[in-house]
């Protein structure tokens, strides 16, 4: 039988349920084109909810608020104090049922587990999940426990859900600590349980606060720093009331420091321990009594860009103080670090495949936007890719790099000299500790890959001395690690030019065989679909064999990445209806990709409405397969096609992520120099994918050769008898 639906809830305070709650949403959202969030009460005295907000904002985007709740705990107060709580039941089930009727699934967190009435305990989220007909999740906290505790809770857990005649989902017992052995753990609960055990362990950053947290909880102002400095974590507070001497002997990495805003030596000295490689990277600084730099004080401060973010409250430095230590850490939706960090978690403890094959979800054929981003980080963590990214000077790269490693996604090398990579990220509160940092003038591969240059382009010219310039240039570098294997990919252009990013690839790396161009893709997420535009980037003006070679291309991209390839080759004409140069190419070129790929779904010449409306397919193509369906378009020139994606992309509001380059031997990708973290974070997604395919296409051509080697072999030696 299929579940369409599943109850989350805590069986004590404090146990961190939001990270269980994303970490299925995410598997969700991969998986099933329309999930919905629900809670059955919530809060409403404490604003509104954040568990709804953040995942709305990250995986139901089109549900309302009101959609995702069902009652406020004052309702189910007065249901209880007149003794109707059936009343309360059924109204909840009439609300849940409408959410089936409209989403494929529905994810339920239930009220958290602090309470708001004594006799309304683990009992009402059982109740409330048995009445919703959803099989239950129970989720434990493990801080501060050891091996035995845990067993104890895990029992007690079961044993409490047995009698309550729910159906027992799994449990999760989450911030286990390091020093709790899960091995251990782990081996006994499978052998003792029917249901599924998963242990998460403790990670200290997410109960610390963040500069964003303290802000809105003391409503301070900003003085100075970027909104993406607000969400360093807070590891310590310290109060600074002494002299600049002793200051200095007294903060650690990671501090806020709360000071009277008329100290300005202080404030003096706590900047400059941000150009010292001497000092830790404080997390930011918070000045109270309401006393901001005068000034020239801030002129000064103002040029110096700091890295971290100056609050202000117009509380004194000892109450201030005390607010700051009641302040929790929340999950949110803006705060990307995060989010990152508590999936990678869940990602890693946790066997998401047998959690859902359990649960015998019913798995959704099209593909959506969602379900498209989704998909690219589970591919990409299937196999762990190398990815080698040359610009680490650059603060979006950084920021990137960090997520990436947090959801485990690839493995990372980055150019450059590492003390100033190291400290500039530690500067942004960035942990990229697991990246490995490479520096191409002190590299001992350096001679190597100097000598294969030259190898590779002597005959066209190359010099020693050039090869040897060349491999400086972080490009260059990059590309040579990528096709000696030293890395699987790489992905360039945050700073540098397409064409910095391309040659490079084209002299060294070369086209795959049967190519002779390379090309790129834009995938398009519009609303409901994910569409492939071909090419927008890289060919000014291509041939008719060219166009063909990128229709071919941009159809095995599209199925690399779950789009079924149905191709239209774009003109101003549809069919036989028009004459002249430019749409004689087009259809010169579908009858050369006809003739290379016979199974492949491909129409043209055909215009853009009549390849993406099935009205006016209709008329135009009645009987193609490919007209009013069309998944891939391929455009006749860079200029129609780079002018089109522009303009679907900034009229729909489509996300277009790319270009994603085709046609060479390894992956290579290239980022526009206007890029988000966002953009960079899917390039290094996708060029994995690229990459584990390849490495799946070679190994396939190398067991097929052994084995016809082997055939030939076999059949030499019985002629030979």
């Amino acid at each position: 039988m299929n579940t369409n639906s599943l109850y989350i809830a805590s069986m004590e305070p404090e146990a961190g349920k939001l990270l269980i709650t994303m970490g299925i949403m995410e598997y969700l959202s991969r998986r099933i084109e329309k999930v919905a969030f629900f809670r059955p009460v919530i809060d409403e005295s404490r604003g509104a909810d954040k568990d709804i907000n953040l995942i709305r904002a990250k995986y139901c985007p089109d549900m309302s608020y009101e959609e995702c709740y069902g009652f406020d705990t004052e309702d189910v107060k007065l249901f209880a104090s007149q003794g109707n709580l059936k009343e309360f039941y059924v109204k909840l089930l009439d609300h849940f049922n409408r959410l089936l009727q409209q989403y494929d699934f529905v994810l339920c967190e239930g009220l958290n587990s602090s309470g708001f009435l004594a006799s309304f305990n683990i009992n009402i989220n059982l109740e409330i999940a048995k009445n919703l007909g959803s099989s239950f999740i129970a989720v434990i906290s493990g801080k501060e426990q050891d091996d035995g505790a845990i067993q104890e809770e895990i029992k007690i857990a079961a044993n409490i859900i047995k009698k309550s005649a729910c159906h027992h989902f799994s449990t999760f017992v989450n911030r286990i600590p390091s020093n709790t052995h899960e091995t251990m753990i782990q081996s006994k609960l499978q052998s003792h349980y029917a249901y599924p055990v998963f242990l998460i362990p403790d990670n200290n950053e997410l109960d610390k606060p963040t500069l964003s947290d303290i802000q809105n909880h003391l409503n301070a102002a900003c003085v100075m720093g970027s909104s993406d400095d607000l969400y360093r974590v807070v590891r310590q507070v310290k109060i600074a009331t002494m002299t600049v001497e002793h200051f200095l002997g007294y903060i650690e990495d990671g501090d806020l420091i709360i000071v009277g805003g008329d100290r300005a030596d202080i404030l003096l000295a706590s900047i400059t321990t941000l150009s010292s490689h001497n000092y830790p990277n404080l997390a930011g600084i918070l000045l109270t009594g309401g006393f901001t730099p005068e000034a020239n004080m801030l002129k000064l401060l103002k040029g110096m860009e700091l890295p971290i973010p100056i609050l202000s409250v117009p509380h004194d430095t000892f109450n201030t103080t005390r607010q700051v230590e009641t302040i929790s850490a929340v999950l949110n939706a803006e705060n990307q670090r995060k989010i990152a960090l508590a999936l990678g978690l869940f990602d890693t403890h946790v066997n998401a495949e047998m959690f859902f094959n359990r649960a015998n979800i019913s798995i959704c054929r099209t593909m959506t936007p969602i379900m498209f981003e989704h998909n690219l980080f589970e591919r990409a963590q299937t196999r762990r890719m190398t990815i080698v990214l040359p610009e680490a000077g650059d603060e979006r790269i950084l920021r990137a790099v960090e997520i990436l490693l947090r959801r485990q996604v690839v493995d990372v090398i980055l150019l450059g000299n590492e003390d100033e990579i190291r400290s500039h990220s530690a500067s942004l509160g960035l942990d990229i500790e697991q990246a490995s940092i490479i520096n191409p003038a002190q590299s001992e591969l350096l001679p190597h890959y100097t000598d294969t240059l030259y190898a590779l382009r002597k005959h066209k010219g190359l010099t020693p001395e050039a090869a040897a310039d060349a491999m400086l240039d972080g490009s260059y570098f990059a590309t040579m690690m990528v096709h000696l294997g030293q890395a699987d990919g790489m992905v360039s252009g945050a700073v540098h030019t397409t064409g910095d990013t391309i040659r490079p690839a084209l002299q060294i790396i070369k086209t795959s065989p049967g190519t002779s161009v390379v090309s790129s893709v834009f995938f398009m997420c519009l609303e409901t679909e994910v569409l492939v535009y071909g090419d927008c980037a890289v060919n000014p003006d291509p041939s008719a064999e060219q166009l063909a070679e990128i229709s071919i291309s941009s159809a095995a991209t599209a199925l690399l990445f779950g789009i079924e390839p149905r191709v239209a080759m774009l003109s101003y004409s549809t069919g036989s209806s028009g004459k002249g140069k430019d749409v004689d190419k087009v259809r010169e070129a579908t009858l050369i990709a006809q003739r290379k790929c016979p199974d492949l779904l491909l129409e043209g010449p055909i215009q853009y409405d009549a390849a993406i409306s099935p009205e006016v397919a209709r008329s135009k193509l009645p009987e193609s397969k490919v007209a009013g369906n069309a998944s891939v378009f391929i455009f006749p020139d860079l200029n129609t096609g780079n002018n089109t994606y522009k303009a679907v992309q900034r009229s729909s509001g489509a996300i277009a992520i790319g270009p994603i380059l085709q046609g060479l031997k390894k992956p290579v990708n290239d980022l526009s120099r206007g890029c988000l973290v966002a953009d960079i974070i899917n390039t290094v997604a996708i060029t994995a994918v690229q990459a584990q395919s390849l490495l799946s296409s070679s190994a396939v051509s190398s067991a097929q050769g052994q084995s016809l080697a082997e055939k030939e072999k076999s059949t030499g030696e019985s002629h030979q008898q």
